[in-house]
């Protein structure tokens, strides 16, 4: 029997959505982008999904509990069975005026065990030194709504001793022969070790005015860039260790867990796993816990992972990562075609631009979203503008 304050749960769900005003965000790009009014104050990610920090809600109940009243019918059984009665993956879009913090995120092992022995040690989940606030992984994919640029993964060590090279400083010799002649892996590992250590502090502060006064050369600005964002920071020295990477509208990057990253400037629409583990390098002033961080990072050299979309003759636009839990479609709504989508499936559908008219149910327009449970009868999207589409990745019972 229906619970009398649920909405019916194979209906299409109008969305209520939560922005989070951390400092990085900007005050004025999603105002500017949903047509709404600036509060004053950054506005940085507009979460959808049915994460407990900050779970949308449907007619004042929030998601979490819609699924919990009937899986089966808002997931359906596939994806309750392989992820339990929650909904796998969470949506947002991030407007960045300042660069977020250096961060790796763990494997499923790894989260596993660090909530595990946190909980054991009696840490309450709001401590800010509490590293692990789940027991998920968190792999996740950004798709550029404008320029859009960040730092991804470990550049090949000769080609950061070069880039450390150019900044003229005679203390950086010894991390320029150990990037030039060590095994890579180890290499990275010792000099990102060292570069986070207090005892390379005025090192650090060398590195950091030699940015300062290299601004002009191209390679180098985005790292002067954080400098001026974040002075005096740790984690400025070791964000030179990345590879810098730029997105075009419509172009995605996808991490996976291990990889050293931050995003630095621009709007996007992010998915990943539901998970907020989160352990940190630098450029933050919240809790680095380098002991744990130095067991998570991955230190193999590698070249950002760029996800290509698969282009449909109607225009949707299918990004298909290597994650179970998520998977995003860009539908770019022509007024001329109607885009069925997939049954069985849980899906939330954000409108970015114009119009986009779910069934004869609902009209989204930019900033709105809702939620079409997996039990939902056939469902149509049309209208004219832009709408981003999250459902469950490609998995295995």
């Amino acid at each position: 029997m229906q619970h009398p304050d649920l909405p019916p749960p194979a209906a299409v769900l109008r969305l209520a959505t939560t922005i989070r005003p951390y400092d990085w965000g900007s005050v004025t790009a999603l105002p500017r982008l949903f047509g709404t009014e600036p509060t004053g104050e950054p506005q940085a990610e507009l979460w959808m999904g049915a994460h407990r920090g900050a779970p949308s809600t449907a007619g004042g109940v929030p998601l979490y509990e819609l699924i919990a009243h009937d899986p089966a019918v808002t997931l359906g059984a596939p994806t309750a069975e392989r992820f339990g009665p929650e909904l796998p993956y969470l949506l947002k879009v991030l407007a960045i005026e300042r660069p977020l913090s250096l961060q790796v995120h763990p494997t499923t092992e790894q989260a596993e065990a660090g909530y595990a022995a946190e909980n054991a040690r009696g840490i309450p989940l709001d401590d800010r030194t509490r590293t692990y606030k789940d027991a998920s992984h968190k792999p996740e994919m950004v798709c550029a709504l404008t320029p859009f640029h960040g730092l991804c993964g470990f550049r090949a060590p000769a080609a950061t001793a070069a880039l450390l090279d150019r900044l003229g400083l005679p203390g950086l010799r010894p991390w320029i022969d150990a990037l030039t002649t060590g095994e890579p892996g180890a290499a990275l590992r010792r000099v990102f070790a060292e570069m986070l250590d207090d005892a390379a502090r005025p090192l650090r502060a060398d590195v950091e005015r030699a940015l300062l006064e290299a601004a002009e050369d191209d390679e180098l600005a985005v790292y002067a860039g954080i400098a001026r964002a974040y002075p005096g920071d740790p984690g400025i020295a070791a964000a030179l260790l990345l590879n810098h990477v730029d997105l075009a509208p419509g172009e995605a990057l996808y991490l996976g867990a291990g990889v050293p990253h931050a995003y630095l400037g621009g709007i996007g629409v992010e998915i990943m796993a539901n998970s907020d583990n989160v352990l940190r390098c630098g450029l933050t002033s919240k809790h680095v816990d380098v002991p744990e961080l130095m067991r998570v990072v991955d230190f193999t050299p590698t070249v950002p992972h760029r996800v290509e979309p698969a282009e449909d003759p109607r225009g949707a636009y299918a990004y298909r990562p290597p994650a179970p839990e998520f998977a995003l479609t860009r539908h770019e709504l022509t007024g001329e075609h109607t885009h069925q989508l997939p049954g069985g499936v849980p899906q939330i559908v954000l409108c970015v631009e114009g119009e986009a008219r779910l069934g004869d149910e609902l009209t989204l327009r930019p900033g709105e979203s809702a939620f079409v449970p997996a039990a939902a009868p056939s469902v149509t999207l049309a209208g004219k503008g832009t709408a981003y589409r999250a459902e469950p990745g490609a998995f295995t019972m």
